[in-house]
């Protein structure tokens, strides 16, 4: 029998994760990507000796990394290491208050009960809760399709459901928070969490209160080198397994023929394949690959996740008091909400992420400085006059910054390089820039999240941030593996 062969289109974790996959189950496998190297959003640069991670910046779950290598029968250690975090995240309040959030359970609840006099049983079993939402329900969830009949025919289903409360799909992560929590600085931390795959917490459902369980039970992890190790890990794994990367190659068209796929068209050359897998934005690829214009507007319909305003600083000082991960919150988080998803704009007092990752590896940044990734959650681009917002919040930033931490930010700033949800556009083809395809600010948002394969087009697949189960660094590569087994399955 011959060897059957796949196209994926783009190169991004997801991409390369399928391309791992499908190797090690026998497929050839081209990988074509529109930039000049791999990785998505997941990727780098160096300006003035300073190294920027440019995309995702937190690490958890490295199972899922693990996974692929010990599929492939590879010793990760020769391509891939990273270190557990004691520190979560440092929070910062406008009111004083700090918080150091901890990856140990016990210690997080202690440190919530001694400055914002929670009760540490009570945040305990918040985040025990939150283990067993995600082991009953979040792992039918990450590992399975919803949209075929047989996931939902399995025991596994009705074992879920006596963990289900009404309360998870039809109470706000907000109205769960403050239900569970007595602080309104905790309940702002435990709202952040919809901002995981950039949803409102003030609409998303309390189903999202299983995301901590990744941080305070699972706990995070830095990776040596930066994030960009593991598009380096992956990218050398998949070169490893025979995946063949045509990069500087734009995917022009997905050809179909009696609803079956036959290839794609690059440069005007028609490439033909058993197998098409997109990594791109899913809205992209109806619009623009398959020129599949209602099934595109439908998709437009749905509510884009937030996007991203980031600044990457080459800061001349060092901070003590900040660590990898740290948050300077807004003083109105509602409000900051309310502008991202209804207004379309800015806050003027904008929730600050902080990502150094000077702190754990010196030479990421030049002797005595720092590199900063200061990124603020921003709208979708619909044609805002950015430059100006960008102008606006930049100042709102300095002064926040300059307030909680006692400084003169601006006059340290060695280098600055910016990305708006404009330039997120651009580069990496997602709708409107948003980070996540669309938001979780519905009780059955997950529902309406396309699949991973259409019945429209036989041999045509998807998988990334765009499509089940969502954004992110795990949920990415969980995509992956939904993808790659309904491949193996279906295309026997």
């Amino acid at each position: 029998m011959s060897t059957k062969h796949a196209i994926i289109i783009g190169s991004g974790i997801a991409g390369m994760a399928t391309a791992i996959r499908l190797a090690c189950a026998g497929y050839e496998i081209s990988v074509f990507e529109s930039n000049q190297s791999p990785g998505g959003k997941l990727s780098y640069f160096e300006k003035e000796t300073f190294k920027f991670d440019e995309g995702p910046s937190l690490f958890t779950q490295p199972q899922n990394i693990e996974d692929l290598f010990a599929l492939a029968n590879e010793p990760i250690e020769n391509y891939f290491n990273y270190s557990k975090t004691e520190v979560a995240c440092n929070y910062f309040f406008e009111n004083g208050k700090r918080i150091i959030a901890y990856t140990d359970k016990k210690r997080f609840s202690k440190e919530l009960a001694e400055k914002l006099n929670e009760n540490s049983d009570a945040v305990e079993k918040y985040l025990s809760d939150a283990e067993k939402l995600y082991n009953k329900i979040g792992l039918i969830f990450l590992n399975h399709s919803l949209h075929k009949l047989s996931t939902w025919m399995h025991k596994r289903v009705l074992h879920a459901l006596t963990a289900l409360k009404t309360s998870y799909l039809f109470n706000t992560l907000h109205h769960h928070n403050t239900k569970n929590l007595s602080s309104t600085e905790a309940v702002q931390i435990f709202n952040r969490f919809a901002t995981y795959n950039g949803s409102n917490p003030y609409k998303a459902p309390g189903m999202l209160s299983l995301i901590p369980h990744l941080e305070h039970n699972q706990g995070t992890f830095y990776p040596k080198g930066g994030m960009i190790s593991i598009t380096n890990a992956l990218y050398q794994l998949a070169l490893k397994k025979g995946v063949q990367f045509k990069f500087n190659h734009s995917v022009e068209k997905i050809i179909q023929e009696n609803k079956k796929v036959k290839g794609v068209v690059v440069n005007g050359e028609h490439i033909f394949s058993d197998l098409v897998i997109s990594n791109a934005d899913v809205y992209y690829t109806y619009k623009n690959l398959l020129n599949h214009l209602p099934k595109a507007t439908k998709l437009a319909k749905q509510e884009r996740s937030s996007s991203a305003l980031i600044f990457y600083w080459g800061i001349n000082k060092e901070f003590s008091d900040l660590g990898l991960h740290n948050i300077l919150f807004s003083n109105n988080y509602k409000e900051e909400f309310d502008c991202l998803f209804i207004k379309k704009t800015m806050s003027s007092d904008p929730t600050i992420y902080i990502n150094i990752t000077s702190k754990m590896e010196s030479e990421q940044a030049p002797e005595g400085c720092e590199n900063w990734f200061v990124m603020i959650n921003a709208p979708t681009n619909n044609g805002q006059d950015w430059n100006e917002m960008i102008d606006e919040t930049k100042k709102n930033v300095i002064q926040k910054i300059n307030r909680i931490l006692n400084t003169d930010i601006e006059q340290l700033i060695k280098t600055e390089t910016i990305l708006d949800p404009r330039s997120i556009e651009k580069k990496t083809g997602t709708y409107k820039g948003s980070l996540y395809g669309t938001s979780s600010n519905s009780p059955f948002s997950a529902f309406f999240r396309p699949a991973n394969f259409t019945s429209d087009i036989n041999g045509l697949y998807f998988c990334g941030g765009t499509v089940h189960p969502g954004g992110g660094i795990p949920l990415c590569l969980k995509s992956a593996f939904i993808t790659s087994e309904l491949i193996i399955k279906n295309e026997k």
